[in-house]
């Protein structure tokens, strides 16, 4: 069955309904054949245990194909607690069409620095010199001794020619023992930047800094750092650094000029959408700019509020989850994102821009 059939069907049909609850005349809605060639909804539901988390996508230069690397979270285990989300590896979908549809490829293959572990919410970045870096967070012990979200979290570096083959360079040295959510950028400096939620302190925003990703040094905290958020995604697009961070209700937007100095500016994705699986608030985000277009990859929960566990497990419904696509635009010097816009994802390579 093709990708598009159900999104076809199930697009008619909240169609054909919407104009009186929005305030829509038939002439107002799309076109059967633009619903037809829109990014699917959901875009990207993990195969194996239908839990993708936490995405950042990626160009694959060597094989010219789009990868999303994610957290493999464990949904469809009738597991105690969060174990579920423990003993988790990093997922892999490629996409050959532009980031259309995507097909599961499997896990990165990670040397654990100690036994079991979790590994969660990658971000990967590609140096001069064309060598991937890869910063992951990794939570030690095994999963059947995580009954909640407490304990050591570390950010760990892997580096690879390939994409495939992945070198444990070390453990990074952030602010604590309880720091997760990676996400690099380069300054206008030239050097680079690390921002990451650091929970010993007060779940803060924190920040250290490199100029050739091998020695870090902690620098002082932005402008952002006492605001809660997870999952923090930091990129240019316009004339604008952007800063977007994952308080559970939508996500929090900020502007820079210089990743110095930070403006909040607003929320994005914090109501739920019409599309299929959209019916929440969207959660830790990855963004892709392909020139004068800014795409948002992120990650939907859609029963986990409101479904409650039972005799300790959470029913699959509220623990599986999916990934989304929309596309980010500027207005008036904002950003902004329209999630039930339909549109067509076009991932353009780095080298191509």
């Amino acid at each position: 069955m093709s990708r598009t059939g159900p999104f076809v069907t199930i697009a008619l049909i909240i169609a054909a309904i919407l104009p009186e609850m929005r305030g829509e005349t038939p002439e107002m809605l799309p076109e059967p054949a633009a619903i037809a060639s829109a990014v699917p909804a959901p875009l990207y539901r993990d195969p194996v245990y239908d839990g993708a988390a936490d995405p950042v996508v990626v160009w694959n230069a060597p094989q010219r194909v789009w990868n999303i690397f994610y957290t493999q979270r464990r949904a469809r285990l009738n597991l105690p607690g969060v174990e579920w989300g423990h003993g988790t590896e990093i997922g892999v979908a490629e996409s050959r069409n532009e980031g259309i549809t995507w097909v599961y490829k499997g896990r990165l293959n990670l040397e654990h620095p100690s036994p079991g572990g979790s590994f969660w919410a990658p971000d990967c970045v590609r140096d001069d010199a064309g060598k991937y870096h890869l910063f992951v967070t990794f939570v030690p012990g095994p999963a059947a001794t995580h009954r909640n979200y407490g304990g050591e979290r570390h950010i760990l570096q892997y580096s690879s020619d390939d994409l495939s083959k992945w070198k444990f360079e070390r453990r990074v040295p952030v602010t604590s023992d309880y720091c997760i959510d990676p996400t690099l950028c380069r300054h206008p400096d030239g050097s680079w930047r690390m921002w990451f939620k650091d929970e010993y302190h007060r779940d803060e925003t924190r920040v250290v800094a490199s100029r050739d990703l091998r020695q870090w040094k902690a620098i002082a905290a932005p402008g952002v750092s006492r605001l809660y958020g997870e999952g923090p995604k930091v990129f240019k697009f316009g004339d604008h650094f952007w800063m977007l961070k994952d308080p559970n209700r939508g996500l929090d937007v900020y502007r820079s000029d210089d990743l110095e100095n930070w403006t909040y500016q607003g929320k994005i994705l914090d109501k739920p959408g019409w599309r299929n699986d959209d019916a929440s608030v969207g959660k830790h985000a990855d963004v892709v700019v392909c020139g004068d277009r800014a795409y948002i990859i992120y990650l939907v929960e859609p029963g986990m509020m409101v479904v409650p566990p039972k005799e300790g497990i959470q029913p699959l419904v509220g623990r599986r989850s999916a990934l989304q696509a929309a596309q980010l635009e500027l207005q008036d010097g904002s950003l902004i994102c329209d999630r039930n816009k339909l549109f067509r994802i076009r991932l353009t390579p780095p080298d191509a821009r």
